[in-house]
C-alpha cells in the first residue's frame, strides 16, 4: 500500500507499507519512516472480530510462503511518473515475475500431489526442488509442465514413496513419459554442474509399488498379503530385472492361483509396462513359485495351474 502526503511539503512525497515487515518507508530515499508499524498481536483485525468468541484474531491472517521472496506477502509500490525509480520498478519487476512463477509451480504440484493421494512432506520436498532450480534461472524457455512433473517424482523417491512414470504422467494434464525422464536428466545436471548436488533418490523395491497395483486391480488381502510374501523373497534372489515389472510379474504369478485371476493386459496397464516385459520377470520367477509363494497360500498340486513362460 502507498500513500501520497503534501502537508507542509513542496512536493508531495510517496510512503510505501512493508507489510511483511511492518516498516513504512520514504520511496524517494529508501529512509524507513517507522519500524514495526503493524501490532505484533494482530490487533488491527479485532474489529471484524466477534469480541465474546473464543476466534483467535491471528487466524485471520493467511499463511505466507516461506519459498517466495517475499514470504508471499508483497507490497506494490505504485507511483504516476513510472519513469522514476526505473531500478526500484525493475527489481520489483524482476522479483513478482520469479515469485509468480514458483507460485504457479507450487500449485501445480500441490493439485498432482492431491490427486495421487500424496502427504505434504512431499509436496514441500517437491516444491523446494523446484525452488532450487527456479533459483539457477534454469527453467527459463523451458516448459514447467515436465519440470514440475520430474520434481514430484523425485520427491516420492526421496520420500520413499515412489510412483511410476504412469502414475505421475495420469496427473501431469497431457506431459509424456519421456518428457519427464529428460527433464530428469535435466534436473540432475543443473544441480551437480551448478550446486555440486548429486540427486539421490535410495533404491526402489517392488512392495513399494505392489499393494497399490493391487489395489487398483481389485483383489482381495489374501492374494495381495501372498503376493507382498513373494515379492519378499524374490529379493533374495538374483533377479536382475526392473522393481515394477518383478512387482507386476508377481502379481501375475499369485493370482493365476487364486479365485480372481488378472488377465496379462489389465497388469499391464494398471504397472505401466509392457506385457513382454512382465513376460520376461515372470519367466525368471516360475522356476522358483515354490519358494516364492508362501505355504499357506499354496498346495504342491497348485503349481500346476501356473502357466509356463
Amino acid at each position: 500500500m502507498s500513500k501520497s502526503i503534501g502537508h507542509g511539503c513542496k512536493a508531495p512525497i510517496t510512503i510505501a507499507l512493508d507489510n511483511a515487515a511492518g516498516d513504512a518507508v520514504l520511496v524517494e530515499s529508501g529512509v524507513v519512516l517507522g519500524s514495526r508499524s503493524v501490532e505484533e498481536t494482530y490487533g488491527w483485525l479485532r474489529p471484524c472480530v466477534n469480541e465474546s468468541s473464543d476466534q483467535d484474531p491471528a487466524k485471520l491472517e493467511g499463511p505466507s510462503n516461506l519459498l517466495l521472496n517475499d514470504d508471499g506477502l508483497l507490497t506494490m509500490i505504485t507511483k504516476a511518473n513510472k519513469a522514476e525509480f526505473p531500478a526500484l520498478r525493475g527489481l520489483q519487476s524482476r522479483s513478482f515475475n520469479s515469485d509468480h512463477s514458483l507460485l504457479i509451480a507450487c500449485q501445480a504440484i500441490s493439485e498432482m500431489a492431491d490427486r495421487l493421494g500424496l502427504v505434504t512432506t512431499i509436496k514441500e520436498q517437491a516444491n523446494e526442488i523446484y525452488k532450487k532450480i527456479e533459483d539457477l534461472k534454469s527453467v527459463r524457455g523451458k516448459s514447467q509442465g515436465p519440470i514440475v512433473a520430474a520434481c514430484l517424482y523425485i520427491a516420492c523417491r526421496q520420500q520413499g514413496k515412489p510412483h511410476t512414470f504412469k502414475e505421475i504422467c495420469s496427473v501431469a494434464n497431457g506431459t509424456s513419459k519421456k518428457e519427464i525422464g529428460r527433464a530428469l536428466k535435466f534436473i540432475a545436471i543443473q544441480l551437480e554442474k551448478k550446486l555440486g548436488m548429486s540427486m539421490e533418490m535410495g533404491a526402489i523395491h517392488p512392495g513399494d509399488f505392489l499393494r497399490r497395483f493391487c489395489s487398483q486391480l481389485g483383489l482381495n488381502n489374501q492374494v495381495i498379503k501372498a503376493a507382498t510374501e513373494s515379492v519378499k523373497r524374490s529379493e533374495l534372489l538374483d533377479i536382475r530385472k526392473s522393481p515394477i515389472s518383478i512387482a507386476a510379474a508377481a502379481i501375475y504369478m499369485v493370482s493365476q492361483l487364486s479365485e480372481e485371476k488378472k488377465a496379462l493386459k489389465d497388469i499391464a496397464r494398471v504397472a505401466g509396462v509392457a506385457e513382454i516385459t512382465i513376460k520376461n520377470s515372470y519367466k525368471d520367477l516360475y522356476p522358483h513359485a515354490s519358494q516364492l509363494i508362501p505355504d499357506w497360500f499354496l498346495k504342491l498340486e497348485d503349481l500346476n495351474k501356473l502357466s509356463e513362460p
